[in-house]
C-alpha cells in the first residue's frame, strides 16, 4: 500500500490491462485487501512483449513521471506488405514491390527518422478523439481525422537485414508508435511495410532483464 514498482515481462497476446488485473487480484488475495491501487505506466500492444512497469499503492502517484521516461525496443519490420493496424493484429491489405530495395536505400531511409519527427498514430490505437477510442472508429469503418504529434527517436539502428525482414533497435520518447514507424519506413522506401515483432527492452534505467512474468510474480506472492 505504501507503493511498489513492479517490473513485468508482458507475455505475447496479453493486454496491459490483463496484467494489471491479474496482479491486482493476486495482491488483494495475498494480503486480504478489499481494494488496492494498481496501474501501468504505458501500454504495450497485445502483440508486443517485454517491459511493463506496474505501480501499486502510493507509487501510482508517480505514473505520469515514469511515463515520460525514454523507451527502448527491439523488433522486426517486414517489407512489401501493409496492414490497417500497421502490425499483425489485422490482415495484410496491400502488397508492394521490394526488389528495388538495397541496403543503402534502407540506411538512407533509416536516417530520416532519427531526431524529432512528425508522426501520425495508427487508427487502430487507444487514443481518444471526440470521446471515443480511435480503434472504435476503425472497427466500424468510420473515417476520422488524426492529428500528427512530435516525437523523438534518439536511435534507430538495424541489428540484422534479411529482406523482407529488417531487425532493428529503437530508443525513443514518450508517445512514439513503433507501428507507425514501421508503416512510415515502408513509405520512405517507396514501398510498404508493417511491424511483425516488437519487444520493449527498457524504460529509463529499468531493464526487461530484471523483470518477471505475471505468473512468476503470482508464484512469488504465494511463496511469501
Amino acid at each position: 500500500m505504501e507503493g511498489q514498482l513492479l517490473l513485468v515481462d508482458k507475455p505475447l497476446e496479453w493486454t496491459s490491462f490483463q496484467v494489471v488485473n491479474k496482479l491486482r487480484w493476486a495482491l488483494r488475495t495475498k494480503y486480504k485487501l478489499k481494494k488496492i491501487k494498481v496501474g501501468h505506466t504505458g501500454t504495450l500492444d497485445p502483440l508486443a512483449t517485454g517491459l511493463l512497469l506496474i505501480c501499486t499503492g502510493k507509487m501510482t502517484k508517480k505514473i505520469s513521471e515514469i511515463q515520460a521516461l525514454e523507451k527502448a525496443y527491439d523488433g522486426i519490420i517486414t517489407l512489401g506488405t501493409t496492414t490497417p493496424s500497421y502490425d499483425l493484429e489485422t490482415a495484410i491489405d496491400q502488397n508492394f514491390y521490394i526488389n528495388h530495395i538495397t541496403k543503402q536505400q534502407l540506411d538512407t531511409a533509416r536516417k530520416k527518422f532519427v531526431g524529432e519527427i512528425d508522426q501520425y498514430p495508427p487508427i487502430y490505437s487507444a487514443i481518444k478523439k471526440e470521446g471515443k477510442r480511435l480503434y472504435e472508429y476503425a472497427r466500424k469503418g468510420e473515417k476520422i481525422k488524426i492529428e500528427s504529434r512530435k516525437v523523438t527517436l534518439y536511435a534507430f539502428n538495424f541489428t540484422k537485414i534479411d529482406i523482407p525482414q529488417v531487425h532493428f533497435h529503437v530508443r525513443c520518447s514518450k508517445g512514439t508508435y513503433i507501428r507507425s514507424l514501421a508503416h512510415d519506413f515502408g513509405k520512405a522506401l517507396e514501398s510498404g511495410a508493417h511491424l511483425s515483432q516488437l519487444r520493449r527492452t527498457a524504460i529509463g534505467a529499468y531493464s526487461v532483464e530484471d523483470s518477471l512474468t505475471p505468473d512468476q510474480i503470482s508464484e512469488k506472492l504465494d511463496g511469501i
